[in-house]
């Protein structure tokens, strides 16, 4: 079965310069612009923005 191009995997990366990345998938239909989700940065150990990187 192939890989669906509508939900790609995608990096996002934290904007707190630490270099930490989550890896996950996002549904182009619904969400055509960069995500941006609020995550848990465990390098400084808080909560600060992620954004979709490509």
């Amino acid at each position: 079965m192939a890989r669906n191009e509508l939900r790609p995997i995608i990096k996002l990366k934290s904007t707190a310069k630490t270099g930490y990345t989550y890896v996950t998938r996002k549904n182009r239909r619904n969400n055509p612009d960069r995500l941006v989700l609020r995550k848990y940065d465990p390098v400084i150990r808080r909560h600060v923005e992620f954004r979709e990187e490509r």
